[in-house]
């Protein structure tokens, strides 16, 4: 019987978020620091800073498409799925601006969007991670494919079949965690990762999560290359 993550559950009412249109996809438990110059995003950091509860510090981050603005294109430029970014530190500059580090917390869906403001809001709907009792054999597949895929990355090659289930220790017991550990960790294309960001349920992101290791994997063996490392520190747009 399949179960939804209790802390998620409880927004399916449509909420009003910030939005700060990136062109990074955040995943949930994920650090992501910025640089906040822009007037309507300072302004944006000093309301939150002034909310007493830290985990309330809330905006919400979504993924801008290729060759696409939202002053241009409006809705149609994001992506579907964001994450929230809960602000944990914030150092502002003499100047003005700050610098921050957030990390992603919830994922959510946008109804609609507001453009009228200098910064764009959103009308979004919090999604649950839906989990079920056969999405821990499935994360021990994973487990033993992204250990491969590390081997792969430091330039060795190994049979998956051959990885010694023991030295998954480090990666996280919970299936759902260890989703978005790999959704973060593989270097693959934008609209790859908001691909698995947006995924329905906990099983469905380890299955394509799986495959996308099974295939860069073997993309690394066949060509004696790997694929350049994203910087885990994205520039910000704003």
């Amino acid at each position: 019987m399949r179960r939804i993550t209790a802390l998620l559950y409880a927004a399916t009412v449509p909420t009003t978020l910030p939005l700060f249109p990136l062109n990074v996809v955040l995943v949930p438990g994920l650090v992501l620091p910025l640089h906040i110059f822009e007037p309507r995003y300072r302004a944006l950091v000093e309301e939150l800073l002034a909310v007493p509860d830290q985990d309330a510090r809330e905006f919400g981050v979504v993924a801008v498409r290729e060759g696409r603005t939202v002053e241009v294109d409006g809705r149609d430029a994001l992506f579907p799925v964001g994450t929230t970014a809960i602000v944990r530190q914030a150092e502002r500059l003499d100047d003005g601006r700050f610098d921050i580090v957030t990390t992603g917390g919830r994922r959510f869906s946008i109804a609609s969007i507001d453009l009228a403001e200098p910064l764009v809001r959103g009308e979004v709907e919090f999604l649950p991670d839906v989990e079920d009792a056969g999405d821990l054999p499935l994360a021990g597949h994973v487990a033993r494919a992204f250990l491969a895929y590390r081997i792969a990355l430091s330039g060795q090659v190994v049979d998956e079949a051959a990885i010694d289930p023991g030295s998954a220790e480090d990666l996280p017991d919970d299936p759902t965690v260890l989703s978005y550990l790999v959704t973060a960790a593989l270097v693959i294309a934008p609209d790859e990762r908001q691909s698995l960001l947006a995924a329905a349920s906990t099983a469905s992101r380890l299955v394509q999560a799986r495959a996308l290791l099974v295939r860069e994997t073997g993309l690394i063996a066949a060509l004696g290359a790997v694929p350049m490392l994203e910087s885990l520190s994205p520039p910000s747009p704003n």
